[in-house]
């Protein structure tokens, strides 16, 4: 019975002295992830985490390890002693296994390495010696050393082999919290998700701000990004979604700013009112779901002249992706189908007919003239509402 798992990460090996704490960080997402199985306990060993399961079941734990973002690869893997029997006898039990799973299961070859290095054989010597007899022992396995059904890898360590076979990838990045915070505009579109989850992907801790403007947008669009948020949360860290009540904003810059720089402004006022909150909440950049060209709003002018309300950094990570990417994207994540739901959100309504796709700055400066922008904001942030998804519950 599998009692174990290795995980292993990447780039978390380059951080020199931090690299502990990449590995804390790590650790400690790990085991908000297991949290269903309290039996089951993590540890750092040796360059990589040791998953001991106590008796918990091997295939969920590692389901579950799967969607956290810094592991590379998983093994289940059986600990035995380091004499070649012992390794032959779990090696042919780690055989029957794969067999058990319905696999390909004809060909095979050993790898071996050894961190003990004064054990009496080398590396090719173990491979030779575990190799023949798995096939003097085996029936119906032969070798194939070049594309194998089941490579048996064996690694000899001071006190004990590690015997294991499969590989299973992982999400790879860097662990949810370990690059920083940042406040991702989320409105109920395919984009924005998955630009939130890109960002988790490279560590970041992402929190989400969603302009609702009701009644010119409804409550089920609200419920919709709602789901979003909770979807992202299921990929192993929190998510504070901080509602912002917009409809004032909107019915402000309907009055007094011209048609085909509406959604410029509106994009502007978006960017104060998030830099505002983010900058109170200790967030240290703003993330979007922009790709260039994509619409008016996200030319290069377009978001230069957006940008230049704000003094955050913008991470925008889908910006040289295609649609179709980003759309086979958000199916892997798994907020497509709830993307796709149809409600309108507060960048689908007041849509000119002929938004300007190149707009300067001093345009932009002289259209809100007539807004009082410092108590849109200041009234938008005070109205923020906040919920935290959790993925399986709600708070």
């Amino acid at each position: 019975m599998i009692e174990h798992v290795i995980a292993r990460y990447g780039e978390i090996v380059l951080k020199g002295k931090n690299r502990s704490h990449f590995e804390k960080v790590l650790l400690r997402n790990m085991q908000r992830a297991l949290r269903d199985w309290p039996d089951v306990k993590v540890q750092r060993s040796g360059g990589r985490m040791l998953v001991h399961l106590h008796s918990a079941p091997v295939t969920p734990v590692v389901e579950a390890l799967q969607r956290v973002f810094g592991i590379v690869s998983l093994s289940p893997v059986y600990f035995t002693d380091i004499d070649i029997d012992k390794i032959v006898e779990t090696a042919l039990l780690l055989m029957d296994e794969h067999k058990q799973t319905g696999a390909s299961a004809r060909t095979f070859k050993v790898e071996a390495r050894r961190k003990n290095k004064s054990y009496p054989l080398t590396s090719p010597q173990i491979q030779q010696q575990v190799g023949g007899a798995l096939l003097a022992k085996s029936s119906g396995w032969t070798v194939d050393v070049h594309r194998p059904d089941l490579t048996v890898q064996v690694e000899i360590g001071h006190q004990e082999a590690a015997v294991f076979g499969t590989k299973i990838k992982g999400l790879g990045g860097l662990p949810v919290g370990s690059g920083g915070k940042a406040l991702l505009l989320l409105s109920g579109g395919i984009d924005s998700p998955v630009a939130g989850w890109l960002g988790m992907k490279r560590g970041v801790q992402v929190e989400a701000i969603h302009f609702h403007s009701y009644p010119f947008t409804s409550e089920r669009a609200l419920q919709k990004v709602e789901d979003l948020a909770d979807i992202l949360a299921d990929w192993g860290h929190p998510v504070r979604l901080h509602t912002v009540h917009f409809t004032e904003v909107q019915t402000e810059i309907r009055k007094h700013c011209p048609d085909n720089l509406g959604i410029t402004i509106m994009r502007r006022m978006m960017m104060r009112i998030a830099t505002q909150f983010a900058q109170q909440n200790g967030m240290s950049a703003l993330l979007t779901g922009e790709s260039l060209g994509q619409v008016a709003s996200q030319t290069l002018e377009s978001m230069q002249t957006i940008n230049a309300v704000t003094s955050l950094p913008v991470l925008r990570p889908l910006i040289a992706e295609d649609k179709v990417d980003i759309i086979h994207r958000a199916r892997a994540v798994g907020t497509y189908e709830t993307s796709i739901l149809p409600y309108e959100d507060c960048c689908t309504i007041f849509v000119p007919k002929s938004p300007r796709t190149k707009p300067r700055i001093e345009e932009a400066e002289t259209a809100e003239a007539g807004l009082d922008v410092d108590g849109l904001v200041e009234r938008a942030v005070a109205s923020i509402t906040t919920k935290v998804f959790h993925g399986t519950e709600d708070v």
